[in-house]
């Protein structure tokens, strides 16, 4: 009995060995780098217990405007100290003096900290260069001047750049060959997301130094600065964006309360976004948890009167206008009298201006029995109904897309609605089933206003190295397909202009800008109600200046009431304001890098 004891105990604990072996040989050798369920790294985990370190730039590659300004980070040069200077003498007298504290304060921080730190926290001391060589020159063993990257606060173009955090799991799906640190910075939205690739960080640029059990040094005092070996990263992502046209733009939304919407400009030559904003702003304790993570200058909305532009260039082209027709504007499309709105008769070219409902209603039904998808091959010419921003092949990524998550447009959606009369007429003044998003919007307008020359939009025209070399350029791109006759352009771009010249023209309140504006307005009912009243969405698009078209703008106003509005009042300021810039920096605003060679997409 004592001897199957002996040899059961003997069995448990050459098991139990067994077992510690292989749970040593798991942890060391099989599953140092995804432990567990949760994938920990544990050779990270290690170094992390036995050093400590501040990271001063987290290697992550950063967006520029198109004159080369960050749009997503700003350097501060600060004052990093290490805690193990209060177990040394120091010249903490000369620093104190250097960066104007007492030593008391000084000596009492060091003191509280047990990691390196800023100076400073959270509100930085932020040091002058004179301060910096100073506190340099001292070489004192854990008293640096350094200049770390940090996020700006005041983050432009926040839907459109997108939003960067940490997410293991679709880290690792993403990326399931390279080895990354489980803690690294991912993009979840935007461009931050489209250009995750180009943008994850080859590593950390941090200070390090080793401590033992106590926190004291293990290899001296001496901190080694840490920096990515491969000298072309982290990258930098070249927008089309400009800073101060950018930054005028967020201040005239909120100026005006727009609430939900915004607007995007687009540079007419190069097809290229100057400035995007979207609202609701996103929360940035949460950003998930509202709306304000949608870019909604992506996104489908209804357009209502702005697709009479579509119709307009349907009607020209097949013929069913002439001087002499004239259209019963006292009426509404169902051919009941118009309470609101008793124009009388008018011809085409003021039926436009004034955004007669009945007249296009009437063409709209005219073309349906023409052709029933009539329209929808206009506003596809028109580039509505499709995805407009930059599309393409480059290096492994086939169809790469600039733009996170935009929303194709649409007319109808089924057969029947296309040959409803009475729907057909909704479609012709923008309502029923039509959406586009405001980008598309904007590109439609720079397409009239280029003669009928479609082309994508782009927001980013190239990947550069650290160094400034060029890694990529995303040239100019046709969108394939048909496209407006330039005759019918032409006659567009003055039915445009008209409805700012015509004194009864929807768009009058333009007429006395510093640039000639030509554009069309929008008001379309959404079946939304709030306190039993009607929810609207407000449009003004256009293109300026007219002789010259330079730039087209949209600007909208989301789920409002019909008396709300500051479409056209943030129009009117942004007119204003790129003509001011322009004479403050005594050059042409819309000047940006020009591709010699515009690629066909056959």
């Amino acid at each position: 009995m004592r001897r199957r004891r002996a040899v059961l105990f003997l069995c448990f604990f050459i098991g139990g060995l067994l077992f510690l072996i292989g749970r040593l040989i798991q942890l060391q050798l099989v599953q140092t780098e995804h432990f567990s369920k949760h994938h920990v790294n544990l050779l990270e985990e290690s170094v992390r217990q036995r050093s400590q370190e501040i990271v001063i730039d987290n290697g992550r590659g950063d967006f520029l405007d198109r004159n080369g300004h960050s749009l997503t980070k700003k350097n501060e040069p600060v004052l990093v100290l290490f805690p193990f200077l209060k177990r040394m003498n120091w010249n903490i007298k000369e620093v104190a003096r250097i960066i104007n504290v007492s030593e008391e304060e000084l000596k009492e921080t060091i003191e509280r900290e047990k990691k390196p730190f800023v100076f400073g926290g959270s509100k930085p001391l932020l040091l002058s260069i004179k301060q910096t060589r100073q506190i340099n020159e001292l070489k004192i063993p854990g008293v640096f001047a350094v200049e770390r990257q940090v996020e700006v606060e005041d983050r432009l173009a926040e839907q459109l750049i997108g939003i960067i955090g940490e997410n293991e799991k679709e880290l690792q799906q993403r990326y399931p060959d390279r080895e990354v640190s489980s803690k690294t910075l991912i993009g979840l939205t935007g461009l931050q997301a489209s250009f995750d690739e180009f943008l994850i960080p080859e590593g950390e640029t941090k200070l390090v130094y080793h401590v033992d059990a106590t926190g004291a040094p293990l290899f001296g005092i001496n901190v080694k600065y840490v920096g990515p070996a491969n000298p072309f990263y982290p990258v930098n992502i070249k927008t089309t964006l400009d800073l101060e046209i950018q930054k005028m733009a967020e201040k005239l939304v909120d100026k005006h309360q727009i609430k939900k919407g915004g607007l995007v400009i687009l540079d007419i030559e190069t097809n290229s976004v100057l400035a995007l904003v979207s609202r609701p702003a996103i929360d940035r304790a949460n950003p998930f948890d509202n709306n304000g993570i949608n870019n909604m200058m992506l996104k489908q909305q209804i357009m209502g009167s702005v697709f009479k532009t579509v119709v307009a260039a349907a009607a020209i082209d097949h013929k069913l206008i002439s001087e002499e027709r004239v259209f019963d504007c006292s009426k509404k499309i169902n051919g009941d009298p118009d309470q609101t709105y008793q124009h009388g008769f008018l011809n085409f070219k003021n039926s436009f201006a004034r955004s007669c409902n009945n007249a296009f209603g009437e063409l709209a039904k005219e073309l349906k029995n023409i052709d029933p998808g009539i329209l929808e091959k206009y506003a596809e010419k028109m580039s509505l109904v499709n995805r407009v921003g930059w599309e393409g092949d480059i290096y492994h990524f086939l169809n790469f897309r600039q733009f996170n998550k935009e929303e194709k447009g649409r007319v109808f959606l089924s057969r029947e609605a296309r040959n409803d009369d009475n729907f057909v007429a909704l479609t012709g003044i923008g309502q029923h089933e039509v959406r586009s998003s405001p980008l598309a919007v904007a590109n439609m307008m720079a397409t009239i206003a280029r003669g009928g020359k479609k082309e994508m939009v782009r927001v980013v025209s190239k990947i550069e190295y650290k160094g400034g070399t060029v890694m990529t350029k995303f040239k100019q791109r046709q969108i394939r397909g048909e496209s407006l006759a330039p005759s019918t352009a032409m006659r567009l771009q003055k039915l445009l202009r008209e409805v700012v010249e015509n004194e009864h023209g929807t768009g009058r309140v333009f007429y006395d800008l510093p640039f000639e504006v030509a554009g069309k307005s929008g008001t379309a009912e959404t079946g939304k109600f709030k306190e039993d009243k009607q929810l609207h969405n407000k449009w003004f698009a256009g293109f300026f200046p007219y002789e010259k078209p330079r730039f087209a703008l949209v600007t909208v106003n989301l789920d409002v009431f019909s008396d709300e509005g500051a479409v056209n009042p943030l129009f009117m300021d942004m007119v204003k304001g790129i003509y001011e810039l322009e004479q403050k920096n005594g050059k042409t605003a819309s000047k940006i890098e020009i591709d010699a060679n515009i690629n066909l997409d056959n």
